[in-house]
Parts: structure tokens; sequence; C-alpha cells
């Protein structure tokens, strides 16, 4: 016999997005602070706000963002605004009727698209730059070593004249 999965409940408070989300309540109060999590609950009577399971899902969204592309706060905002406009868009192409609001809805996705292609390789080309710098901080430690290794006329074996890389 297998145990059901429990749902989380329809409304959440801050420690149980975070506990979903593997974070804590005060990262998720300062996304809320800084605009990169509204969430879709209201403030209970005791002033408490009331998160969904779709806050959670936004949370793990931008922190997945936050983690693999090493993004600004600024662009975590912007790439997750356009991921929320991407899946409104996924929800209207269901309910298109017409060629127009067809291709109208596939236009504004291409744009979530590039806008998100953008982030994307921008920070590719970080990468390679860092990249770049440490292959050559390698190359440099490497050459250093051979000259050790084989000795260098003039100087005892061993002897560096400027640290490493």
């Amino acid at each position: 016999m297998t145990a059901a999965i429990e749902a989380p409940p329809a409304l959440l408070r801050v420690g149980d997005v975070a506990e979903l989300a593997g974070t804590t309540p005060r990262t998720i109060r300062y996304y809320e602070e800084i605009g990169l999590l509204t969430p879709e609950g209201e403030r209970r009577k005791g002033g408490h706000r009331v998160y969904t399971v779709a806050d959670v899902e936004r949370v793990r969204e931008v922190m997945r963002f936050r983690d693999l592309l090493g993004l600004s706060l600024e662009q975590l905002g912007t790439l997750i605004e356009v991921e929320s406009v991407r899946r409104n868009l996924r929800d209207e192409w269901s309910g298109a009727t017409t060629e127009a609001d067809r291709r109208r809805i596939l236009r504004a996705a291409l744009h979530c698209a590039d806008t998100q292609l953008e982030l994307v390789h921008h920070r590719q080309e970080q990468l390679a730059q860092l990249e770049d710098e440490v292959s050559a901080r390698r190359r440099t430690i490497e050459s250093r070593l051979r000259a050790l290794q084989v000795g260098r006329a003039g100087q005892p074996k061993g002897a560096v004249t400027t640290p490493a890389g």
C-alpha cells in the first residue's frame, strides 16, 4: 500500500512557502519587498500575508534563475516577468480562435523568448570571459611549474620571483 502524498493547503503562510521552496522566510519577504514576488493571496484578519501554491512556484523559479544564471535582482525581475507573460500567453493560446489572435500571441511569445535569450547570452559571455581568464592563469602556472622542473640558467631550482597566478 502506498501512502498518499498530501497536497499543500490552498493558503500558505510565509514559513510554509519558505519550507516548500527550500529557502527562508526572510528571503520570501525580501523577494516580496523588491517586487520579485507579489503574493496572490490576501492578508488575513491578523495582518498575516497568505500565499498560494503559485507563489511557491514563483519563488522556486526565482531561485532557479538566480542560481543557474547568477543574474542581478533587476535582471531576475525582468526574467520572471517575461516568464509570467509567457505563461499567460500559453493560456491565451488555448482559447485563441482566429489566426490573427494566434499570430499576435506567437509574436508576443517570440519577444519573450528573445528577452530571455538576451539575458542568457549575456551571462554566457561573462562566463566565457571568466573561463578565458582562468585558463590564462592556469597556463601561466603550468609554465612556471615546467620552469621549476627544468631549472633556469642562473636561478636555483625552485626560485620564483612572483607569486603563482
